[in-house]
């Protein structure tokens, strides 16, 4: 059976990197604001720290990715979410037979969330590490937003991990962020726009498929 290479080494990267860091950052995050959960835990300090360095780690990361990494790749990607079509809004109103690109519409308006909710939960944080040690810092409504955005983010966590491991039809797609490649067929079924495409390249060391008719 056909595969399609779906995410270079460095598309891979820095998916997992956003994900241990953010996995790092919403544990520690729980255990500072649940009173339960941090008296269990009992070492406020150093999960305080830890929250603090998972943050820098986060950042650090992601930047050297994107400097030694395939740049062409990272930009063919933001090129790709970044177009929003009449099929993506399709897809999203829940009509059938809308054809998709290597994106669908749901995953686009996934990547525009996580990167606002980044630069979000950035800022709040600075705000909050910089308020303890100047009360010029200090705002109203930066610790809500910081809480409001760890719970909109914890809800959205839960659906992407339903449909990345849990629903059959579409737990496939791990395989891409994971092994960097997916079956031809399952390509076909929900990104035929970009299965069609001229663009499309089998993984490294795998002969090209043959394409049936759509």
């Amino acid at each position: 059976m056909g595969r399609i290479e779906r995410f270079t080494l460095t598309e891979r990267a820095l998916h997992w990197v956003h994900a241990v860091a953010f996995f790092a950052m919403l544990l520690t995050g729980l255990a500072l604001y649940l009173p339960a959960l941090e008296t269990a835990i009992g070492r406020r300090g150093l999960v305080k720290s830890t929250h603090l360095w998972s943050a820098i780690a986060w950042g650090a990361a992601l930047v050297i990715v994107v400097l030694v990494g395939n740049r062409r790749a990272l930009r063919r990607t933001a090129q790709e979410l970044d177009n929003f079509d009449r099929d993506d809004l399709r897809f999203l109103t829940g009509r059938s037979g809308a054809p998709q690109g290597r994106f669908n519409g749901g995953q686009k308006v996934n990547a525009i969330l996580t990167v606002a909710f980044a630069l979000l939960f950035a800022v709040s944080g600075v705000l909050l590490w910089l308020g303890e040690r100047d009360t010029r810092f200090r705002f109203d409504g930066t610790v809500f937003l910081h809480d409001a955005l760890m719970w909109v983010s914890l809800v959205l966590l839960i659906g992407h991990l339903y449909l990345a491991v849990i629903n059959p039809r579409t737990r496939h797609a791990l395989a891409g962020i994971t092994e960097g490649s997916v079956r031809e067929d399952w390509a076909r079924e929900h990104h035929a726009k970009w299965v069609d495409a001229p663009a499309v390249a089998p993984p490294e060391g795998v002969a090209t498929p043959e394409r049936s008719p759509v």
